[in-house]
């Protein structure tokens, strides 16, 4: 905190010192911004998840509005990028069996416990598998870290907390501290676990590091679930449960009366069996089909193999479990605002002089079931990414009007906090780094995967301070999102009631960075320390 608020203090004074001098920019128009968050999350889009009708509406509305803005197909001839998936309609059973000397209960499905599959197979099931609790999960050399260490994990599931060590610990050299690294993440913690040859993981869910409410939990680990085919490890079973469930499970095991959390917290920690063992079965509906990235270009003049990708994703939930009546997930927040920001930043761009750089917008799939459509791409690109300047990232806009501040997520990274920071001041505005670290989002979106393979990313906005609400007001502002719209259905656009002036803002901030980044000749470096440096270099 003490250098968040230095950092803070330093950007006020030079934004003091700044004498204001603004140049002249093509406005990015909020009318255009509407327009399409108000299309794209309608109900006639249901929901834009993939391998869906609201799929096809969706890549079509896309390839047909940047067509008519005169955009170029971004791959060869085609608007689209083919991302084949697999999609996993998982009907667990009803209840997660836990058996041990002390007798059986169980948990019920949604209520207490979720679980899917990654295994392309129509049954998977865990049977009196062993339950061990293995602290964070975490296998983290550099750190001296390793929560699997001594045991063999064939056939047994390993029981694992959210987050990682440093996360509340009050020790800033714990791992990153209160910020989350990627050992926090799910993601991570079902990778790791597949490596080391576990049957199945169960995720002990806490609202607070997880940075969400069991209610998402529900909602997205329940119905169809997308996945790239991959030749990497797969658990039978992927799981979470319930925190009431877990010191169920603990009070019934070798573990009781224990402080679990902080046991896993303290260096050399070793997994502990909990004389308990574990059944769930899943039976999958499993259809093979192909998702797309839509992908529009504006070639450059001088520069053309050198390229900037702006990236929004397109996708969210579909048509899922009923909220107060509503099972169409619109996703206006997420991600209708930033794949409208693509289309009006496009359009700001085909208003001005042509970019000595080609500028490319890539509307990608699959965000919300694990970043798959940047995934693919990051694997298959399109346009060389030693080649590729930046990566300025569009993700879930919304604020209750204009921003003073510009929250970086991922702030010390790279040299596009200096473009951000110099684009933030002509705008009368500072930038921050993200004041919630912990919760992980530089792994939660899709510039994540652009980062991975060395291209410097941007994912910023406006969500700290207004320029006419207090640090307050906008804290509660984004707190009544997070739990009463984020991944619901309720997350839907109203003309009348929605405040763009402030998303108007960021996608002005994103189109002046753009624009100068593709007017020069300079590549944006990664700053020592940075682990996606030697991927660039």
């Amino acid at each position: 905190m003490k250098n968040y608020l230095k950092f803070l203090a330093a950007a006020v004074i030079v934004f003091a010192s700044c004498d204001n001098d603004k140049s002249e920019t093509i406005e990015v128009s909020k009318t255009t911004i509407g327009k399409h968050i108000e299309r794209l999350a309608s109900d006639d889009f249901m929901g834009r998840k993939p391998f869906t009708k609201g799929e096809v509406i969706t890549v079509n509305y896309l390839k047909d509005e940047f067509e008519k803005l005169g955009l170029l197909p971004g791959n060869g001839d085609s608007f689209y990028q083919d991302v084949p998936m697999v999609e996993i309609t998982g009907t667990p059973s009803e209840n997660m069996v836990i058996a041990g000397k002390k007798g059986t209960f169980n948990l019920k499905a949604l209520k207490d416990f979720v679980a899917t599959t990654n295994k392309v197979e129509e049954h998977v099931s865990l049977k009196n598998s062993e339950l061990v609790f293995a602290g964070y999960g975490i296998v983290a050399p550099e750190y001296g870290w390793n929560d699997y260490e001594g045991i063999d994990w064939k056939g047994k599931t390993a029981v694992v907390l959210i987050n990682d060590p440093g996360f509340k610990s009050g020790d800033s050299t714990l791992f990153k501290g209160n910020e989350m690294t990627y050992y926090g993440r799910w993601t991570y913690k079902y990778e790791e676990a597949a490596r080391q040859g576990a049957a199945g993981l169960i995720i002990i869910h806490d609202t607070e590091p997880a940075s969400y409410g069991w209610n998402v939990i529900e909602s997205g680990w329940s119905g169809a679930r997308l996945i790239i085919e991959s030749d990497a490890p797969q658990l039978n079973v992927e799981s979470w449960i319930s925190g009431e469930s877990a010191a169920k499970m603990f009070d019934a095991s070798t573990m009781k009366g224990k402080d679990y959390k902080k046991m896993a917290r303290e260096k050399g920690f070793k997994p502990v069996p909990l004389a308990l063992n574990v059944s769930v079965d899943i039976k999958n509906k499993i259809k093979k089909d192909v998702s797309k990235n839509v992908v529009a270009m504006i070639p450059g003049t001088d520069r053309k193999d050198e390229y900037i990708i702006y990236s929004a994703h397109w996708d969210h939930f579909g048509i899922g479990k009923p909220i107060d009546g509503d099972s169409i997930y619109n996703g206006a927040v997420d991600n209708a605002s930033g794949t409208a920001g693509l289309l009006a930043i496009a359009e700001a761009f085909k208003k001005g002089k042509a970019p000595k750089r080609s500028i490319v917008f890539m509307a990608v799939t699959g965000e919300e079931q694990g970043l798959l459509g940047s995934a693919y791409y990051a694997a298959y690109p399109i346009f060389n990414p030693k080649k590729t300047v930046a990566n300025i990232n569009i993700d879930a806009l919304d604020s209750p009007g204009k921003m003073k501040d510009l929250t970086i997520t991922g702030f010390g990274q790279s040299e596009m906090d200096e473009y951000a920071e110099e684009a933030a001041l002509q705008q009368n505005r500072y930038i921050i780094p993200d004041p919630v670290a912990e919760k992980g989002y530089f792994f939660r979106s899709d510039h994540f995967n652009f980062a991975k393979i060395g291209i410097p990313a941007l994912y910023a906005s406006g969500s700290y301070e207004g320029f006419d609400k207090s640090i307050e007001e906008i804290k509660a502002y984004n707190a009544f999102y997070e739990h009463n719209k984020y991944h619901q259905p309720s997350d839907e656009y109203d003309a009348a009631t929605t405040e763009l002036s402030g998303v108007q803002l960021d996608l002005q901030l994103f189109f002046n960075v753009g624009s100068k980044l593709a007017n020069e000749d300079y590549f944006p470096k990664w700053y020592d320390g940075s682990e996606f440096k030697a991927a660039r270099e």
